[in-house]
């Protein structure tokens, strides 16, 4: 991950609670989280930021939640919001965990700040830490937010110069089946006047004996 990240993210946290209206989420979230087939379960959240909103709405439904973020304020920040879960201080493309640990994992606004030619490895990352049904949601850039279909470079946000990177929609499908995820949903949603691509996908159930 870019070196400036955390420092970029450390001043967000100054503001946070200035702007954490922006984003609202619910249309995105409440049907992610009833579509998923264990409840409760375990969550893993990469670039977790604050904690809200997909970690504090996890654990008010009885879940156990996993946060990953590079910035030590934020965490700072998830400690008031979210203090059941437990956190890790960490680039989200390096951590490791035991395979089929989560029920879910959710990468939001945070998987296009990683060079995308580490994004293959992350998602087979995704396929073996979930368990069988388990499923992911990323939001990810595309020509809609940077005007390429593959992009590498910074773009202006809140006044500061962030790292995005990013290949085409039919290459991104192409990596998570290469991966073992099976993708379910390409959803471009414009939320607090930006758009993205939200991505759904799902970690196949093994089939059972033929009969």
């Amino acid at each position: 991950m870019p070196p400036d990240l955390r420092k970029i993210y450390d001043g967000f946290a100054e503001t946070y609670e200035a702007s954490r209206g922006r984003f609202d989420m619910t249309g995105v979230l409440a049907p992610f989280f009833c579509a998923l087939p264990s409840r409760p379960g375990h969550l893993l959240d990469l670039g977790c930021g604050a904690g809200e909103p997909f970690p504090r709405f996890f654990l008010e439904h009885g879940w156990d939640v996993t946060g990953v973020d590079v910035s030590p304020r934020m965490l700072e920040l998830a400690a008031r919001y979210a203090p059941r879960m437990q956190t890790l201080c960490a680039d989200l493309a390096d951590v490791d965990f035991p395979p089929a640990a989560f029920d879910a994992v959710t990468c939001i606004y945070a998987l296009f700040h990683v060079p995308r030619a580490r994004h293959p490895g992350l998602f087979a990352h995704f396929a073996r830490w979930l368990r069988p049904g388990g499923k992911t949601l990323f939001t990810y850039a595309t020509r809609d937010y940077t005007g390429r279909d593959e992009f590498e470079g910074t773009k202006e946000f809140m006044g500061q110069p962030l790292f995005y990177s990013h290949t085409t929609p039919d290459n991104l499908r192409a990596q998570l089946e290469t991966a073992g995820l099976r993708p379910e949903a390409f959803d471009y949603r414009d939320i607090g006047g930006e758009t993205f691509l939200w991505v759904t996908a799902s970690k196949p159930c093994p089939s059972g004996p033929l009969r």
